[in-house]
């Protein structure tokens, strides 16, 4: 007896040895590789100071009240955001869904039946001749009562279920850090846009003064054509400057509506005012930036760290993919009461009823659709690689632009500043020229033009001044925490 067990054992580690033999060599190569992390010491004509803008807290660095307030309604009620906030969830699930496969299956069954077997049947036959107790015979028909627990498990002997269920929690963390980086674009987009609109209403003032100055101007020239200084040409050239500027008004307002209403949209409400402030986006000092070093972008950036997270569940993929090769070791048993009497059934050992089973089981032929699932994770991977590359290397570059941005954005403006004093000076020189005959009436409309036109590139010129301060703060990964 003990000689015929031990020949059962050395069968079973034989076949088990042929089956692993069998499915794990050979396995179809995949390409991989490593991820590139390195990055410069320093930005592009910057100094490598670790100190970061990016740690500030958006509140910090944007301080105007009213910006703060439409910030903090579109992190509230941002759609786009809410759906983002859903996708956690469902990633959370999946979580939970991936942790319980490689733990052990339970349940608790009960059950209840009757069964009438024909006589002239070899079961009937001896249900026929069979006493329960001496001189009692087996009922019929013949009822079932059951009642027991029953398990099964899948031994994860090559962690393929482990691997997975880390997977799922990196797409989890990812999932998490994708929000972060929609909440960095939003607030960004929302300062943005608020600058923009604060930009608006100064260009409208100036055209609204403008108009007040070229009608002053148009009543001179009608004046001087009564007295024969001029003729009716110079009278419509002011006439129409006049119209022109007036028609200019209505597209800034046309743009303040579409400002306001994608404002209102990143808040998710109905189109409504939106409150800002009455000061001119000229006399507003940017924030002083610390770009800090380019390796504090790994730790920094929502989108770098979600590519590292993907890449990370990649990389399980492929283990996961490659365990399916291997044999799977499966376990089941299960243990509780049955009888053909609800009193009979807790009876023991009588009514008592257990199992215990355990199975081995390898793919042998036809391993195609393993090793295409094997070479599509392969190839997943490789585009994590590639995606967390470029995405590294697109964070780099968006600091250096926008590091650039800042500096030249100052210089611009700086001369624009003396354009538009040089320009103002002008247009009373041009005025008392004309009003004297010393200068022709096209000097003074060519003058009041070139004003005007600085005066919109000196506003132009601030924005782009406070848009390089909102997107260098978006670019270091600034606004999540």
């Amino acid at each position: 007896m003990m000689k015929m067990l031990n020949s059962r054992k050395l069968i079973i580690a034989l076949t088990a040895c042929t089956v692993i033999t069998f499915t794990g060599c050979k396995l179809p190569s995949v390409a991989q590789r490593a991820e590139n992390k390195e990055v410069p010491a320093a930005y592009a004509g910057a100094a490598a100071d670790t100190l970061n803008s990016a740690k500030l807290k958006w509140r910090e660095y944007f301080t105007d009240p009213n910006l703060v307030a439409l910030i903090e309604e579109a992190l509230k009620n941002n759609q786009e955001l809410n759906i983002t906030l859903q996708e956690i969830e469902i990633s959370r699930n999946e979580v939970r869904a991936r942790k319980g496969e490689y733990l052990p299956f339970a349940g608790i069954r009960a059950g209840a039946g009757v069964d009438k077997v024909a006589r002239y049947t070899n079961i009937g036959a001896m249900e026929a001749t069979t006493d329960i107790r001496p001189g009692v015979e087996m009922p019929e028909p013949l009822q079932d009562y059951s009642l027991g627990l029953y398990a099964n498990w899948e031994v994860d002997i090559w962690k393929k279920l482990r691997n997975a269920k880390k997977a799922a929690l990196s797409r989890y963390l990812s999932s998490v850090e994708g929000r972060n980086f929609m909440v960095t674009n939003i607030i960004a987009e929302i300062a943005n846009s608020y600058y923009e609109l604060l930009a608006l209403d100064n260009q409208l003032a100036i055209v609204q003064q403008n108009i007040g100055i070229q009608a002053n101007a148009y009543e001179i020239v009608k004046l001087q054509k009564e007295a024969a200084r001029v003729n009716e040409l110079a009278v419509k050239r002011f006439e129409a400057q006049v119209l022109n500027t007036k028609s200019l008004e209505f597209t800034i307002q046309q743009q303040i509506t579409e400002t306001e209403n994608r404002i209102n949209f990143l808040t998710g409400r109905f189109p409504q005012h939106v409150e800002r402030s009455a000061v001119l986006i000229t006399d507003i000092v940017p924030q002083t930036v610390q770009a800090g070093i380019p390796a504090q972008l790994l730790e920094n950036r929502p989108d770098i760290r979600q590519a590292e997270m993907d890449l990370a569940a990649a990389k399980l993929d492929v283990k996961v993919a490659r365990a399916r090769f291997y044999p799977s070791l499966g376990i089941s048993g299960g243990v509780g009461f049955r009888a053909f009497d609800p009193s009979f059934l807790f009876r023991s050992p009588e009514s008592l009823l257990y199992s215990l089973a355990g199975d081995i089981a390898a793919p042998l032929i036809n391993r195609n659709s393993i090793k295409a699932a094997y070479s599509t994770a392969g190839a997943k991977q490789m585009q994590a690689v590639y995606n967390y590359e470029r995405t590294l290397l697109n964070a780099y570059i968006e600091v250096t632009n926008q590091l650039a941005m800042i500096s030249n954005m100052q210089k611009a403006y700086n001369l624009k500043s003396q354009q538009v004093d040089a320009l103002n000076q002008s247009i009373d020189i041009s005025n008392n020229l004309f009003r004297s005959a010393r200068a022709d009436y096209m000097e003074v409309l060519m003058t009041q033009r070139d004003a005007l036109e600085s005066k919109f590139d000196l506003i132009e010129a601030k924005l782009k001044q406070m848009n390089a301060s909102v997107n260098i703060y978006r670019a270091l990964g600034g606004g999540w925490n």
